[in-house]
C-alpha cells in the first residue's frame, strides 16, 4: 500500500446534528431522520441508514489463475448477480473470521493465505456501511453451508475473463468490480507472487 497522499485532508467545516428520531429498526438495518446544519451552514433534512454488520468481499484466487465466483437471486433490484462471495460480520467479530465463514459457507473453500486488499464505504451519501475485501491464497475444499434463504451457483473462470464481464457491465455489483480491479492493480505494482501475477494479467 502507498502513502497517503499529503492532498488527502479535509477543508471546511463538519455536518453538524441539531436533533434525531429513529424511524425504523430490524435486525440488520436501522433508519434515523436527523435535522442537521450543513458544512454550508443551510439547515438540512437527513437520513441515514446504519448497518449492524460490516460487508465482506472475498477474491478467491486459485493457483491457476482461476476465481470462483457465486450466482444468485438478489431481492433488492429484483436481478440475478454474479459475484466475488460475499456477505456480513457482526460488527463484534473480526472481519477476518467473517471472511474465513463466508468463504467456507458459500463456495465451500478454505484459504491458508488471507490479505486485506481494501476498505470501501459502500454508500456514503446515506449509509455507514463499510465493506472489508479479501484476497484468498493457497485455496483447499471444504464443506459448503450456505444461509436457508440462498441459493447458489458456482462457476470457476479465468481472473482476465471474470475482470472483463465485471468492468463491461455484466457484473455491477460493486464489491466485485472493485475488488477485481484491485487484484489486477496489485499484479500490475508486483504486490502479487510472479507466476500467479502473470496469471492474472494473461
Amino acid at each position: 500500500m502507498t502513502d497517503k497522499p499529503t492532498w488527502l485532508k479535509a477543508h471546511g467545516r463538519p455536518w453538524t446534528v441539531t436533533s434525531e428520531k429513529a424511524v425504523y429498526d430490524n435486525p440488520w438495518i436501522s433508519l434515523t431522520e436527523y435535522q442537521t446544519v450543513a458544512p454550508t451552514g443551510r439547515p438540512a433534512l437527513y437520513g441515514k441508514v446504519a448497518f449492524k454488520n460490516r460487508a465482506i468481499g472475498i477474491v478467491p484466487l486459485h493457483a491457476d489463475g482461476t476465481v470462483t465466483l457465486v450466482g444468485q437471486s438478489r431481492f433488492p433490484r429484483g436481478n440475478y448477480s454474479w459475484e466475488i462471495p460475499e456477505g456480513g460480520a457482526p460488527l463484534d467479530e473480526d472481519p477476518l473470521d467473517g471472511a474465513k465463514r463466508e468463504l467456507a459457507e458459500e463456495v465451500g473453500l478454505e484459504a491458508a493465505d488471507w490479505r486485506l486488499i481494501l476498505t470501501m464505504e459502500l454508500s456514503n451519501s446515506i449509509t455507514d456501511e463499510l465493506c472489508y475485501g479479501y484476497l484468498a491464497l493457497d485455496l483447499t475444499p471444504t464443506a459448503t453451508a450456505p444461509d436457508e434463504t440462498e441459493d447458489l451457483a458456482m462457476v470457476r473462470v479465468p481472473f482476465a475473463e471474470a475482470l472483463d464481464a465485471a468492468v463491461s457491465g455484466h457484473m455491477p455489483d460493486s464489491l466485485t468490480v472493485a475488488l477485481l480491479l484491485r487484484v489486477h492493480h496489485m499484479a500490475v505494482k508486483g504486490e502479487l507472487p510472479e507466476g500467479l501475477a502473470r496469471l492474472v494479467l494473461a
